[in-house]
Order: C-alpha cells, then sequence, then structure tokens
C-alpha cells in the first residue's frame, strides 16, 4: 500500500458533489459517497421487507460498535453507540457526583458549545468549572493544567481538535496530570476523528466521545462514546434508557438494572436511519486508514496555508499542532462565505473566520480552486 499516494485518484470518483462543486468544508459534514447513499435504501427495504425490522436494527447498531472499536483499537464492550456526543457527554456527566470531595471540572476555552453548557448545567449538583485558555497562538500550555487540576477534580474534558480555529490538543500530557490527581478524562474527539489517528489502546482517556457527521462520513443523529472498562466501570449512569439495561427486551419497568459494560450509557431506541450511514461511512475510513488520510491531507493542508499567507491572509491555526481544518481571519466571515459560495467553494465560518477542511476526497485542484477564490474576495481577509 502506496502511503504516498494520491487518495483522491482512487476514492474521489465515490463523491458525485466534486462534478459540479469544490466541497472542501469536512469539519462541518462529510461529502457523501456512493455507499453511504446506497444504505439509506437499504434501511428502507428493511421496513418494506420486515416492517418492524428490529433484529436488523439491532443487528446494524452492533455492526457501527464493532466498527468504531476497529477504528480506536479497543474491545467493542467498551463502545456505546449514542445518537449524539451530547447524549454521551448527558450520560456521563449524570455518572458523576459533586457533593463528596470532588466538585471540579477543569475544562478549556476551546471547547465545543456542548461541552461548555453541560458542564456549566451541573454547577446547580454542586459543581465548580474552571476554564484554561489557550495563548495567542491557540496552543495550550500544560502548565497551565498543572495548576488547574488538584485533589478536587472530578473531572478533566477536553477537546481534540477545537472547531473554531483548529488547533490540536497535547493530551496525553494532560490526561497524566488528571490521573496522578485521581481525576476523570473525557476527550471530545467530534472534530478530529476520521481524519487524526487516536489508538485507544496507546491512549489512557477514560471517556471519549464524538459523532459520525464530519470526517466519518456518516450522518447527523448517530454518535458514540468510549467508556474504558477498567477505569468506569464503578460509574452508573442516571441519564439511561431501555437500551441501557442489561437485557432490553426485558422490558423491566421495577427496578434499575443498567448494561454491564457500555451500553449502560445508551438511553432509549437509537436513530436506526442513521445506523446504516454511519456503517458505510466507517467501512471506508477503515478501508483507507487513518494514518493514510492524515499523512495526505497534511499536504493539502500545508498548501493552502502557504498559498494565504502569500496573498496576504492571516491563518490562525497552529502551524505545529492543528488538525485537519485550516482557519483564516476574516472581516466578514459570512459574506466571506457566501462569496466562496458564489465561486462554487463550499467552506464555513466561525468566530471571525473562513474554515476551510479537506479530506482524503480532496486534490491539489481543490486547492487551487479555493486558492483563487480566497484571491479574488481577498478584499474580506483580515
Amino acid at each position: 500500500m502506496d502511503v504516498n499516494a494520491d487518495l483522491s485518484v482512487e476514492y474521489r470518483h465515490r463523491f458525485p458533489i466534486f462534478e459540479h462543486t469544490t466541497y472542501i468544508n469536512s469539519c462541518s459534514a462529510g461529502a457523501l459517497a456512493d455507499t453511504v447513499k446506497k444504505s439509506y435504501d437499504t434501511y428502507l427495504s428493511t421496513m418494506e421487507l420486515e416492517g418492524s425490522a428490529w433484529g436488523s436494527w439491532i443487528e446494524r447498531q452492533e455492526i457501527v460498535r464493532v466498527l468504531l472499536a476497529q477504528l480506536f483499537k479497543v474491545t467493542p464492550a467498551e463502545i456505546a453507540v449514542t445518537t449524539s456526543a451530547t447524549a454521551g457527554v448527558n450520560a456521563i456527566i449524570s455518572a458523576l457526583d459533586f457533593t463528596k470531595g470532588r466538585n471540579k471540572i477543569v475544562t478549556t476555552e476551546h471547547e465545543f458549545p456542548t461541552i461548555g453548557q453541560i458542564m456549566h448545567a451541573q454547577e446547580g449538583r454542586g459543581a465548580k468549572v474552571f476554564h484554561v485558555a489557550a495563548d495567542s497562538e491557540n496552543i495550550f500550555d500544560i502548565d497551565s493544567f498543572a495548576r488547574a487540576i488538584d485533589d478536587e477534580t472530578a473531572l478533566v474534558s477536553l477537546t481534540q481538535v477545537c472547531f473554531r480555529n483548529g488547533s490540536l490538543t497535547d493530551l496525553e500530557p494532560i490526561i497524566e496530570i488528571a490521573h496522578r490527581h485521581g481525576a476523570l478524562v473525557l476527550i471530545d474527539v467530534y472534530q478530529g476523528v476520521g481524519s487524526i489517528p487516536f489508538d485507544l489502546s496507546v491512549s489512557k482517556a477514560d471517556f471519549v466521545v464524538g459523532g459520525a457527521l464530519k470526517y466519518l462520513l456518516g450522518a447527523p443523529g448517530a454518535g458514540f462514546l468510549f467508556a474504558r472498562q477498567s477505569t468506569t466501570a464503578n460509574l452508573l449512569p442516571s441519564v439511561t434508557g431501555w437500551f441501557a439495561a442489561r437485557d432490553i427486551f426485558e422490558m423491566n419497568i421495577h427496578s434499575y438494572d443498567p448494561a454491564l459494560d457500555a451500553r449502560r450509557f445508551e438511553a432509549g431506541t437509537p436513530s436506526v436511519p442513521s445506523l446504516y450511514p454511519t456503517a458505510a461511512g466507517l467501512e471506508i475510513v477503515l478501508e483507507i486508514g487513518v494514518e493514510r488520510i492524515r499523512q495526505y491531507v497534511s499536504g493539502l493542508h500545508e498548501a493552502l496555508r502557504e498559498g494565504i499567507i502569500a496573498m496576504g491572509g492571516r491563518v490562525v491555526t497552529p502551524k505545529s499542532w492543528h488538525g485537519a481544518m485550516l482557519a483564516v481571519a476574516s472581516n466578514d466571515e459570512f459574506a466571506h462565505v457566501a462569496a466562496l459560495e458564489g465561486e462554487r467553494v463550499i467552506t464555513s465560518n466561525r468566530d471571525g473566520c473562513v474554515r476551510i477542511s479537506p479530506h482524503f476526497y480532496n486534490n491539489m485542484d481543490d486547492i487551487e480552486k479555493t486558492l483563487a477564490a480566497l484571491h479574488k474576495h481577498s478584499n474580506l481577509l483580515a
């Protein structure tokens, strides 16, 4: 397998959007693949042929669980299939007691709103939330976590890649600090999973949440939660549902009998239609390999950076620590994205920046078209 191959040559034809559009917005949603589109027909056929096709639907959920376990190099028993990252975080946080000594949550200024809002919602349950700030280059000083995390810390919640600026967090040293103080660590990988390798047989994270919509090529309504058996088996969520039961078909209404594995963090009926495209997208990513994707996309990323700087633009994404998404400072982010869309270049915006996010299906032609569109509207560069 040639790790230096142009992956777009092999896979781009499977994404019809490129027949008419320069789609470079995977940080919002992955482009639609042929097999992902076809998977919706597979789901609909279960309804036509079987009606209430519970056997097929539960089987598909287990397929997703196994594929996610392969992606992260863990056991399927440590994976919960959720409807969103939010659902996973809510289940996790409901299992923590902030009234018995450990009442501190340490998080960062780079988190997605879901994390910040859920963490601050725990203040009503006795939690105290502390945010660690990054420096002017959007990079975290590890010493700032050493100062923030102490023996009163229950949870450290970190994003792998910031959704606003593409900054990559150096996770393992922070995890080590947290564990030294007896705190658990939750990682939100939504903006990195499928574009950055994350081997949970090596990483020491206790919880990991994310979703299938972006670089995993799936659909809204499908998320996941990893719960490390060796460090979280004692935690029982109070946010629950019948799919979290030890036996989901027992239909017990007189007691709480959760599954012994990560399924206890699941809830009610899964978003069944989303399981089909999620499995199909995961199969593509696993076929290619995230290591190959990361290496390939890094070249596109750097070509973008060089071209933007050459035209006088300012890239706020750190050069040394970054995900697949690159953020460019704009003096009118909404007008900027609209102007690029007028050139049939699809991007997105956050926090005063245009976000550009190549994936394995993009190529150098896409980079050149994106740079040409940015240059044409260079008056919008900040």
